[in-house]
């Protein structure tokens, strides 16, 4: 473009040849600084790409030899400026008016994009769901829907999927989370060793040993390495006060006669438990099946140690009370404990006979006489989360 063209006709006519001069200098500055860089290659390359190859300028078709040339993008933005600087004035306006109709003209395909989105979204929202899926479809096969169009609807889409996908993964797990804190017992009890959590070393004791013997009173089993405390101290047989002291060990059952006393001594421990309930003894007695007749166990009491031979072993009911009473020999132990572990429905019978000291000087039974009650069933296994959450309703 010719700088004496833009000259206002006032100035053309002026015989002052220093003012026309003036003026077409101002106008080639404005013109200078307007066309001085040429427009940004990378945008440039997007409108030729959205071009058909037949409604190219000379300037684009320029461009798209550069884009199709594998060149990187510093190498194109280099020959696009050379080629750029090499334009006379008008050439190099007709680059800025391509790139500035192209620019209108993604602009308003956008805002037309946009409108028809809307109105779209306001149909289904107002049509019955039939007729919502049928403008789906029929707005699918649109050949001349925008691409920013189809691709807002499949961000739309991927993402829901994603959304679900973690909504169902945090569902999962938050199921897991209260299924194992209400009924880990049944899940853990094959994993549960009684060293792990009674005895840090293996126990190895002498049943014939006639050593000292600590004041702590417990209970001794060598083959399936169980040391633990017997408490002695539960003076009644209500569920609520054995329950409280298994947490502290074994249980000396009140209304049975003590270790060195003749009669039925009955102790019982826990073969499971749920791994949030307090005490750490919950499954001393989970190997209890192990025991074979003829085993032996040792039971401290009073700075003094009673050895006891297995001879008989059974599983009975809940509700078998004839385990409490006295059996066919005069001095023995009871050992009794849910089974099978993790379960509350049979209790584990192991019957032995003192064989250390002579039970015959024993004493009489201290056992309280009378009637004192009886419960509902055996003491069981500790109960789970669910009980006490329902308990607490």
């Amino acid at each position: 473009m010719d700088p004496d063209e833009l000259i206002p006709p006032n100035l053309k006519n002026d015989s002052n040849e220093e003012s026309r001069d003036a003026a077409v200098n101002v106008i080639r500055s404005k013109l200078d600084a307007l066309y001085k860089n040429e427009p940004d290659a990378k945008a440039e390359a997007e409108e030729v790409a959205s071009l058909g190859k037949l409604h190219l300028s000379k300037h684009q078709r320029y461009m798209k030899e550069l884009t199709d040339s594998g060149k990187n993008t510093a190498e194109i933005q280099t020959e696009w400026h050379e080629y750029y600087q090499k334009l006379s004035e008008t050439e190099k306006h007709e680059v800025w008016q391509e790139f500035y109709h192209e620019q209108a003209q993604e602009k308003k395909r956008n805002e037309q994009a946009k409108q028809t989105e809307e109105a779209q979204q306001k149909r289904e929202q107002a049509a019955p769901a039939h007729a919502s899926t049928r403008q789906r479809r029929n707005t699918h096969h649109k050949p001349h829907m925008a691409a920013s169009t189809i691709n807002a609807y499949r961000f739309k889409k991927s993402h829901h999927v994603k959304s679900l996908l973690f909504g169902i993964g945090m569902g999962l797990t938050v199921v897991f989370i209260l299924l194992f804190g209400f009924f880990n017992e049944r899940f853990i009890v094959p994993f549960i060793r009684p060293n792990q959590n009674v005895s840090a070393t293996p126990i190895i004791v002498d049943p014939n040993s006639t050593g000292p013997v600590g004041p702590e009173s417990k209970i001794i089993i060598p083959k399936i390495n169980v040391e633990a405390p017997v408490v002695y101290d539960v003076k009644t047989i209500e569920e609520k006060d054995v329950q409280e002291g298994l947490e502290r060990g074994v249980v000396h059952y009140a209304t049975t006669p003590n270790p060195g006393e003749g009669g039925n001594s009955v102790i019982f421990g826990h073969s499971s438990g749920n791994i949030l309930n307090k005490g750490k003894y919950k499954f001393a007695f989970i190997l209890l099946r192990s025991l074979e007749v003829n085993d032996t166990f040792i039971v401290q009491k009073d700075g003094k140690r009673y050895v006891y031979k297995i001879y008989n072993e059974y599983v009975t009911s809940p509700t078998d009370f004839s385990v409490l009473g006295p059996t066919d020999r005069d001095s023995t132990m009871t050992l009794i404990t849910c089974d099978p572990p993790g379960t509350s429905s049979n209790r584990l019978i192991i019957q032995a006979e003192q064989i250390f000291p002579d039970p015959a000087a024993n004493a009489k039974s201290s056992a309280p006489k009378g009637n004192i009650g009886q419960p509902d069933e055996l003491p069981s296994n500790s109960i789970s989360l669910w009980q006490r959450l329902v308990n607490w309703f």
